[in-house]
């Protein structure tokens, strides 16, 4: 295997991931099996990626169309579900939607109907995700939840495409907490708050993103089902499934640094 990790490595950390999963779900009243653990295997060799499927891993997310492409044939797609999780430009459509089975980080009705072009020459409907830009960040793409069912509205009209849920990337906060013994999550030092005072918690973005998706919820849109809620990364994920997170995206948090 290359890379930083040994396999013996990479075994400990899908165990590892998914204790700590188990753990949070627990506290939150849910089951294990109600998390979606996604690998985001962004230059990571497929060897390695086979490796964790055959672990347990069984569903991975790639950022970059060329990468995907590369490394598509020698992927072990019989018991992993394949996503697209990065930015994608809309002439890089389709060349990836006869090879994944969900697209993350929908923000547009052009992409949107892209893909609804594309998925029904090869009579397919993609699920896809809406992603929210929760922080209405200038640096990130994403829907403003003002606008987010609007949008839904505009989008759900698109017969090749069934808009499946919502994902969000928070901004980088600074998550000195831990998770007690009650499910909440304490600091580790004074200094710690203090550094923390003037921004978000991501908790708090979660606890936004979660209210909007149990609001589209239960107005039950045409063809705009809220079965899933991607939020959290290697460093929040614990978090996240404490807010209900149905999908957690974790690269370094199995594979290391990259």
């Amino acid at each position: 295997m290359e890379g930083k990790f040994s396999k013996e490595t990479v075994l400990e950390k899908i165990v590892e991931v998914k204790q700590k999963i188990r753990n949070a779900a627990e506290l939150s009243g849910r089951n294990f099996n109600d998390v979606t653990i996604l690998a985001a295997t962004k230059t990571v060799d497929a060897d390695t990626i086979n490796f964790a499927i055959e672990n347990g891993i069984s569903c991975i997310g790639e950022n970059r169309v060329q990468e995907l492409i590369e490394k598509y044939d020698s992927i072990n797609k019989e018991n992993v579900a394949v996503h697209f999780i990065g930015r994608l430009q809309t002439n890089k459509v389709k060349y990836i939607c006869d090879k994944v089975s969900m697209i993350h980080s929908v923000d547009s009705v052009k992409l949107a109907r892209e893909i609804d072009k594309q998925c029904a020459k090869i009579d397919k409907v993609m699920d896809v995700l809406v992603e929210v830009n929760i922080a209405g960040e200038e640096s990130k793409g994403g829907i403003e939840p003002e606008n987010l069912e609007e949008f839904l509205v505009e989008i759900s009209r698109f017969s090749n495409i069934r808009v499946v849920g919502l994902m969000c990337i928070p901004p980088v906060c600074r998550n000195d907490a831990a998770i007690n013994e009650n499910g909440g999550f304490t600091s580790k030092s004074e200094e710690n708050i203090s550094s923390t005072k003037k921004s978000y918690k991501n908790n708090e973005f979660f606890e936004k993103i979660m209210k909007l998706f149990l609001d589209i919820s239960q107005k039950k849109l045409d063809n705009i089902y809220m079965q899933e809620l991607s939020m959290g990364m290697s460093d929040d994920f614990e978090q996240a499934v404490l807010q209900g997170s149905t999908i957690v995206r974790i690269g370094r948090g199995l594979f290391g640094s990259r």
